[in-house]
């Protein structure tokens, strides 16, 4: 399928133009350079000039020489009458990988030189531009997530996210992810990010390197270039669950597994039948033939204190969990209101219970 560019587009999935036009005797283009910017290996990416007679005769082509085999032409016809305007197009067949720039010379009965025209851009394995959205705003750079969430990791995992960015302002930046803490890494495609042009920061957790189960929490900052101050604007908070080794429970070894039972999985506070309920109880047990260990208990929000009896319970063991809200931090917080258990049921390794406020 042929990839066509219109120089007259301003979108970013189309040429980027260099507004500087060529005026001969009787002959106008608009612009001689097409960034056709990335075109897929083997998809054949067009660029099209907008050609104006301006003279009181006709104009006549009488020539277009491609620097190579591998770029074609295409014109309506050879003549045209004054202040008509037309198409010449150059299609590229994009065989090779990397960066291009192929020329033609279109000769005219306009001038005695010939006028050069160019299209340049790249090809790729993998068309970067995303089709989506990008609505957050990261300064001049934009985004299509401001946030990125790891659940459910197995330790040895290297689980990826990718955050799909555009360049929004007229200068070429250099994207990077500050302050990665020792467990994340990032690879930013491509390193320059011309100005209208997409891109995108893939993001790998390293789960070895994180040392405690469950919840953990930190920040990353996408920056434009390199040395960029840190702001609220760029910041991008990371979460991560990291789920104990159940390897102990596999096959025969399953009936001997703790089992964790709670009471409810869900609360509701705040103003209940007529009445201001600030806190309630959940019972915990375990019903299992081995110690249930709650290695982790987190509250998701703010707005919420907890209060475990114990973390460790034995076979028929219960204890009791003490959830008191702030109703008025509830409320300003953008987040669900959760809390987040993390024990070695193999059925369980990650609870998670809802308040829900009035």
């Amino acid at each position: 399928m042929k990839h066509k560019i219109r120089i007259l587009s301003l979108s970013f999935f189309a040429c980027q133009l260099a507004w500087t036009p060529v005026l001969a005797q009787k002959l106008s283009i608009q612009s001689t350079v097409a960034d056709c910017g990335q075109t897929g290996y083997m998809v054949p990416v067009t660029a099209e000039f907008e050609i104006r007679n301006e003279g009181p005769d006709s104009l006549t082509i009488t020539d277009v020489r491609t620097d190579c085999g591998c770029t074609t032409f295409e014109l309506p016809r050879k003549s045209f009458g004054p202040d008509e305007t037309f198409t010449l197009s150059l299609t590229y067949d994009a065989r090779m990988l990397g960066h291009f720039q192929k020329q033609a010379a279109l000769y005219s009965n306009a001038t005695n030189e010939p006028v050069y025209l160019m299209m340049k851009g790249v090809v790729v394995s993998e068309i970067l531009d995303f089709a989506g959205n990008y609505p957050y705003s990261m300064q001049e750079l934009k985004a299509d997530k401001n946030r990125l969430e790891f659940d459910d990791v197995n330790r040895g995992d290297r689980p990826e996210q990718i955050i799909h960015i555009f360049n929004n302002s007229d200068k070429t930046m250099e994207p990077n992810v500050m302050h990665l803490p020792p467990y994340l890494s990032a690879v930013v495609e491509p390193q320059q990010l011309l100005p209208g042009r997409a891109g995108k920061v893939t993001i790998t957790l390293l789960s070895t390197k994180i040392h405690g189960y469950g919840l953990t929490q930190s920040s990353v900052y996408l920056a434009s270039h390199y040395g960029e101050k840190v702001s609220t604007e760029t910041e991008m908070p990371v979460s991560i669950v990291l789920l104990p080794d159940m390897q102990l429970y596999d096959g025969k070894n399953r009936q001997y597994a703790p089992q964790l039972q709670l009471s409810t999985d869900s609360l509701t506070l705040g103003l209940v039948d007529g009445k201001m309920r600030k806190s309630a109880t959940i019972l915990v047990s375990n019903n299992g033939r081995s110690t249930l260990d709650i290695s982790s208990i987190r509250m998701l929000t703010s707005g919420i204190r907890l209060t475990l009896g114990k973390r460790k319970l034995h076979p028929g063991e219960q204890t009791k969990i003490k959830v008191t809200v702030d109703r008025d931090g509830l409320l300003t917080s953008s987040q669900t209101p959760r809390i987040q258990m993390i024990t070695n049921d193999p059925d369980h390794a990650k609870v998670e219970i809802t308040v829900n406020v009035k």
